[in-house]
């Protein structure tokens, strides 16, 4: 891959790195929320030019093919739209006291930084690097959900941190094991860690390594997806954290650490000798469905309620990728796209509901479709396409999941439906009694942008009602990768 001054692939790394240098030192913070929009959205058109330029060969350290260009393009869309939402979410963060200058130019640094380490993790065409770049995100995220510096943020970002390292501790042993397995066919250094030289001599691996790589590097990545019995971190990060901060989470964080598991299963399938990870995968996938279903019934946190929900969806869509047959693949790309633009609009209506509130306690959140009519009707749109009803898209993309394994596993897909059927139900009994009923609480004035919200939901409707062609045939092709 040869990179000019005009190559979009490095420009999709030098925009987020040199903005989150510049918005360091930047002290008006209501120009650097400006600035901050302005570099998302330059990261989205440079990734939709991705998509009309031609695939060039993978490079030393960068690649781009049909795989992580679909991350590539959600994960700068999503960025760019919580940019939106979040130039109106820190004004009230900052007139209430919550935030200061100094602390937002803490945060809009961090933001472009989380942003260029995410697109780094899809970009690289080195398992090192991968690794690197997932925990500098991670890292990233770690010091943005302490940022209010309350004893809660606090503590939830150090439980996020020591969970993390262990994390990283997996899946760094995982590609160890993984560049061990194949430095004697692919040969040593560099080589060895590459994708596409790994792809290439998948079949002549060491089965017995790769199959053991493969295990930790689930574990590892699979705490930072948020999979049962590794979720602990996520609902407390989300609720102490910024609510930009939960939307990226849900939306992309959550991601592309499935999209590092999914790269190795990808490995896994070019070679005939090495364990079968789809049953793996279907039986995490199911039990965090079936944990965060039941959990849901438990919450009295707004935003700790869709963070379950969050581990609910990680779940399904793993359970997707573990069926493994093409529409099942298609299915799972389908509903992580859909799921991140669906969860993201959600938090930026409990954002905002918060603050009008003056809490995240469910309890003092009663009759917003009367109190604040968008956000309560917001939040009840955003409840029903999460939950999978039509003519919500989510609701396409769970019936291909279940029609794609019904006729090889009935009893396990009948499970799944089960978790499907409790999500629903807490779902809608905690979020019924918030949008109706008599208003109760405080009624904070505050900054809502329509926009982002409007975006997303229309695009999950769209998907519901009629999938454009081009977008099929795109994540169709994808996902015969996937295998």
């Amino acid at each position: 891959m040869n990179h000019f001054p005009f190559d979009p692939t490095l420009w999709l790394l030098v925009i987020p790195a040199a903005s989150a240098l510049f918005l360091a030192f930047l002290r008006d913070w209501r120009l650097a929320a400006r600035i901050n929009v302005l570099a998302c959205f330059l990261s989205f058109c440079l990734s939709l030019s991705l998509l009309a330029v031609p695939r060039a060969e993978p490079g030393r350290y960068l690649m781009v093919d049909d795989l992580n260009i679909v991350f590539l393009v959600l994960n700068a869309f999503v960025g760019f739209t919580t940019s939106l939402f979040s130039a109106g979410y820190i004004q009230h963060e900052v007139e209430i006291g919550r935030l200061t200058p100094r602390l937002l130019r803490f945060y809009h640094a961090m933001y472009q930084f989380l942003l260029f380490g995410m697109t780094l993790a899809l970009l690289a065409n080195n398992i090192g690097v991968l690794w690197a770049s997932v925990e500098t995100a991670t890292l990233t995220t770690v010091l943005m959900v302490g940022i209010y510096r309350t004893a809660e943020a606090i503590e939830a970002s150090w439980k996020y941190m020591m969970l993390s390292s262990v994390a990283i501790a997996l899946a760094l042993f995982g590609t160890t094991l993984t560049y061990v397995a194949a430095r004697q066919t692919v040969g040593e250094g560099a080589e060895a860690m590459r994708w596409s030289s790994l792809f290439t001599h998948a079949a002549t691996l060491d089965p017995p390594l790769l199959s053991l790589a493969f295990l930790f590097v689930l574990l590892g990545y699979g705490t930072k997806v948020g999979l049962f019995p590794l979720h602990a971190w996520l609902p407390d990060a989300h609720a102490e954290g910024p609510t930009p901060i939960s939307a990226v989470l849900s939306g992309l964080l959550l991601n592309v650490a499935l999209y590092s598991v999914i790269r190795f299963k990808m490995l896994l399938a070019g070679n005939p000798h090495v364990l079968s990870p789809g049953p793996i995968l279907i039986t995490m996938g199911l039990a965090t469905v079936l944990f965060a279903a039941f959990m849901l019934y438990r919450r009295r946190d707004i935003k700790r309620l869709f963070g379950y929900s969050s581990i609910e969806h990680m779940g399904i869509i793993t359970f997707a990728f573990g069926l493994g047959n093409p529409l099942a693949n298609f299915a799972g790309l389908l509903h992580m796209a859909l799921h991140s633009l669906t969860k993201s609009g959600i938090f930026f209506m409990v954002g905002h509901i918060s603050q009008a509130k003056g809490s995240q306690k469910i309890a003092d959140i009663r009759g917003l479709t009367e109190s604040h009519p968008f956000l309560g009707w917001g939040l009840l749109a955003g409840t029903l396409a999460i939950i999978g009803m039509p003519p919500f898209g989510i609701f396409l993309s769970e019936f291909l999941i279940v029609s794609s394994g019904f006729s090889r596993h009935p009893w396990i897909i009948l499970l799944f439906l089960l978790g499907l059927l409790v999500a629903f139900s807490g779902l809608v009994l905690r979020v019924s009694g918030m949008a109706f009923g008599k208003p109760t609480g405080r009624q904070e004035p505050i900054h809502v942008i329509p926009l982002p919200f409007l975006i997303h939901i229309l695009a999950v409707v769209t998907a519901g009602i009629f999938l454009p062609h081009a977008v099929v045939g795109w994540f169709r092709q994808t996902a015969q990768l996937l295998r």
